[in-house]
């Protein structure tokens, strides 16, 4: 008798048609993060056991404020704190992140914050917070390989880091998993394992970024994250503040990206384009094909 076929596992499916993790951290600048120990269920905010109405609630905001709103917790699934729960705000701005935060005594309380405010360059009303959120995906209930993958490194990070290290609901890109999100800067990081996510973190906390597991700034549509790590590696580049994009424009596919480097002025142009003939199941539970994004580089341009 033959062996059952294995299950579909679309971060293998991914690493063995070799696609490249860069240009495609999800375009958000603006986060939520509440604690909740879970379980979170495949949908977190609507699945999870949240006061009556908070989760849809949630939800609409995220959707009205184009914001990421997810459910956190550390990686023994215990409470942070024994006085309520922990929540963050944080805005990936390229210029000037910020992060903030607070324990609630009711989840309720989230929805006095204001986000708006937040993303226009404002408080929510939170007091500053002065560190890094380390940001694994680990939520099996939404795909497989979120856990399989990201448990491994939430643990890992939870030794070296724990002060820093969550446990997230849901990132984005199933498929380079395991995932991280650094806030708040926004930097995703994809394909790690225990390893290569330590030396990631010592990397970040020594302002430095690694190029190879970078997936882009969340901050900047993902033409530009491509471009900007075309650059850094032309260039030889990893500091994580020695790149400043300073324009943009695009014509049909191409993207045109302009960034200051060392002095120098350096114009970055690629192509973006969707092959319907690569279209492939790009998570583990998707019931059609997709396909796959690539950023094909066009050119680099110095200017005087």
């Amino acid at each position: 008798m033959s062996p059952p076929p294995a299950a579909f596992r679309c971060a293998a499916e991914s690493l063995l048609r070799a696609e490249p993790v860069g240009g495609t951290a999800t375009h958000v600048r603006t986060w939520l993060l509440l604690e909740h120990v879970g379980p979170w269920g495949e949908d977190a905010l609507l699945d999870a056991r949240l006061p009556d109405g908070l989760g849809p609630e949630l939800k609409r905001r995220a959707r009205d404020l184009r914001a990421k709103i997810l459910l956190i917790r550390r990686f023994a699934s215990t409470p942070d704190t024994d006085d309520g729960v922990r929540v963050f705000a944080a805005h990936a701005d390229p210029g000037r992140p910020r992060l903030e935060s607070a324990v609630l005594t009711d989840e309720r309380e989230v929805l006095d914050l204001d986000l708006e405010a937040f993303r226009r360059g404002g408080t929510t009303g939170l007091p500053a917070y002065d560190g890094a959120l380390f940001c694994v995906c680990t939520n099996g209930r939404h795909d497989a390989c979120c856990a399989e993958k990201g448990r491994p490194v939430a643990r890992a990070l939870d030794r070296a880091h724990p002060q820093e290290t969550w446990e997230v609901s849901h990132i984005g890109g199933d498929r380079f998993a395991a995932n991280m999100v650094v806030l708040p800067q926004g930097l995703y990081y994809g394909r790690l394992d225990p390893v290569s996510a330590i030396a990631v973190a010592g990397a970040h906390l020594a302002g430095e970024l690694d190029l190879d597991h970078l997936r882009g700034r969340s901050s900047q549509p993902m033409p530009v994250q491509a471009a900007e790590l075309h650059l850094r590696r032309r260039l030889g580049v990893t500091r994580e503040d020695a790149v400043a994009l300073t324009g943009r424009s695009v014509d049909g596919d191409v993207t045109a990206a302009t960034f200051a480097v060392a002095g120098g002025s350096y114009e970055v142009a690629v192509r973006t384009t969707r092959d319907p003939a690569s279209a492939t199941r790009l998570t583990c539970k998707a019931q059609r094909d997709n396909p796959v994004p690539h950023h094909e580089l066009i050119g680099v341009t110095r200017h005087a």
